[in-house]
Order: C-alpha cells, then structure tokens, then sequence
C-alpha cells in the first residue's frame, strides 16, 4: 500500500485559484450515501484531512439539503478557514417534492448569501453552478440587465449587461466562478461573458465520456478540472462487494451500475485494476486515483470518505507513479463504453443534455 505523502499545491483555472492537489468531497458526511456519520466524527475528518495537506473542501447547498453547509461552518471555527479554499454550489432545490434546477440571476443572489449564511463565511472561494438550469440562458445566469422589462427580449450586446454573479465578486462574497456537469457549448458561452475557473465533472477509470469534448474544451480555454466520484462513487474502493455494505437509504442502490445484471460485467474492471494494484504495491482504488492524477496538474480529484483510514490512504495515491505504459494499460482495460449502465439517475440532469435557450430568446419573468 502506496505511504501517505505531502500533498502538493497546484493552480486551478488560469484567474489564479490555488488548491491543493487533492480536495475532499464532503457530501458523504451529510447527505446520500446512507447514515451521516455523527458530528465530532465527521469534523475531526476534516481537520485531519487539513493538518494533512488536503485543504479544498467541496459542498453544496443541496447536501441535506443545508445540513453539510453547517457541518463545514461547524469545522472552520477557530482561525480554520484561512487554511481552506471552500467550494460550495447552486442550483438544485427541492420544491414541493421535486427537484428542479435554477439558474435564474435573482435566484443566485439568494442561494449564494444563504449559503455565506450557513458556513458563517464572508466569502466563497469557488462558487459553482451545480447542474445547467435549461430553460434559463447561461448568460443570464451569469449576467443581467437592470431593470428588466417583463417584455423586454435580451438581445443586447453582452457588455451592456450587469453580471449577477460578477456583483458577487465585486462584492467580496466569491471569489471564482465555476460550473459543473456542463456541455462543451454551455462552457464556451458562459466563459465568453465571464471567465469560470473550474469545471466540475465526474470523472474516473469508470466514467470516461468526457475526454471527447468537455476535457479539451477546459484546456483550449484554460478551465481547471475537478473530478468528482474519482473513486467510482467507492466501486474501485471495495468492488462488487459494496453494494452488500450499503444502507437502504444509500442512493448508489438506486443507480444502474450498481444494479446486479451491470455490476456482473463491471466487477471484470474491478478485477482487473486489483490485479494491476497488486503488482504495484498499491490498493485498487490508490491506483485508480493515481490515474486521474496523472491526467494532468490542471486536475483535481475531489474523492469522498468518512473514514480517516480511507482518507489517509486517499492521500497515498499521490505517491503512486504511473508510466505511460501503465497508464495506456488502465486505459485500454476500462476503455469509454466498457462500464455497463448509466452513471446516475435520470432525474439528474448531465453534460450531455444541457443546453440552454439562446440569449436573444430570453424575456424576462
């Protein structure tokens, strides 16, 4: 098993974020993946995930909703914020029994101060859009003519325009902006009105799609790249056996990959990168973390645990070294399309259908 080893620092994005190599994604401890681990257990992770080196923490207003929001105020008392750089995201809300997304201008404002509310923070470093509202241009989400007429139609040049989440930064309450699980197009037409620093984007050994066209886009337009469910949302971890240990009130039981007539052929990639790991000297999921690592240090992986143990060995991955021999072998055994099953549940709208309405269509409400 690869040791524990510093974790370096890098610069995500070209507007000047500088995180740690390796982030942690704190939804876990609150919301999702079955019973949230007791408070004092889920903060002493974090402050030793800190005093480790991993300092870019990733929430969500929706992790909870709101309850890991007040985790992360809870564990960034006492002078630990000025160690961090915190990520958290709108965008998702529950409305009477439904999820929907919103991207609209004044609906921003208002999660964002709700959630400087919740972390007790005076300000946000990387503010992201959790998932592409498509009903709302992407350049109304990012800017906004006042006032604005029921009927008017926006058809304006963009520089006319006031930026909703630009006042945001100008007023000190973020400082980047970043999106998450947008396609190629929906990129380009919001860094063409303001730029966005980071992408969020699940990406592992088992979720491979978006090296045809998100990834390139973020690297034409110098975009960093956080990599969610690194881990394969655990599958690299644990394998099939996962599913055994789970909750019922763990979501993965409810995603197609997880279910028995896909996890049947996608343990073959499990077995197949245990195998690779052994030789190595490292564990499954070190090597399929190294993996992402080595994709470039314009990426960061954001892998989630609520267990020190885990953590530690999370860190490990980064003293893992890949050649590019071995990095065309794991790519040649986890190839795109090779994983059965989608990676979510329909209901969360992804990369691939998220487009937005054209600027010049849009009147306002």
């Amino acid at each position: 098993m690869a040791e524990a080893c510093g974790v370096r620092r890098i610069k995500l994005g070209s507007q000047g974020l500088e995180v740690s190599a390796q982030g942690l994604g704190c939804m876990g401890l609150s919301a999702f993946y079955g019973t949230p681990k007791p408070e004092t257990e889920a903060i002493a992770l974090i402050h030793h995930a800190i005093h480790s080196g991993v300092t870019f923490l990733d929430t969500s207003d929706i992790y909870g909703p709101e309850t890991n929001e007040l985790l992360l105020s809870k564990a960034l008392k006492d002078g630990v914020r000025e160690k961090v750089e915190l990520a958290t995201k709108y965008g998702i809300r529950y409305a009477e029994g439904k999820v929907e997304f919103k991207g609209d201008p004044a609906y921003v404002r208002a999660a964002c101060e709700a959630s400087l509310m919740r972390v007790d923070v005076a300000c946000i470093d990387l503010y992201y859009q959790h998932r592409i509202d498509t009903r709302v241009p992407i350049e109304i989400t990012l800017i906004h003519e006042e006032p604005l007429s029921g009927e008017m139609i926006l058809s304006s040049p963009l520089e006319f325009f006031i930026g909703e989440l630009k006042k945001l930064v100008e007023e000190g309450k973020i400082k980047y902006i970043g999106l998450s699980e947008a396609s190629a197009s929906t990129i380009r037409r919001a860094h063409a009105v303001h730029p966005i620093t980071a992408l969020q984007i699940e990406w592992s050994l088992w979720s491979r799609d978006v090296e045809e066209d998100i990834i390139p886009t973020c690297r034409e337009l110098g975009i960093g790249i956080v990599a969610y469910s690194p881990l394969g949302r655990g599958f690299f971890a644990s394998g099939p056996k996962l599913v055994e240990n789970l909750d019922n009130n763990d979501v993965r039981k409810t995603l197609p990959r997880f279910q028995q007539e896909n996890l049947d052929h996608n343990k073959i990639l499990f077995e197949k990168v245990s195998a690779m790991s052994e030789k190595k000297g490292c564990t499954p999921a070190q090597l399929a973390l190294a993996w992402v690592h080595h994709q470039g240090d314009d990426v960061c992986p954001i892998p989630g645990t609520t267990k020190i143990e885990n953590l530690n060995q999370n860190i490990g991955a980064l003293s893992v070294k890949l050649t590019p021999e071995e990095m065309s072998e794991l790519e040649s055994l986890a190839q795109p399309g090779f994983v059965k099953g989608e990676r979510s549940i329909s209901i969360l709208t992804t990369f691939k259908n998220s487009e937005t309405p054209p600027l010049s269509s849009w009147k306002a409400a």
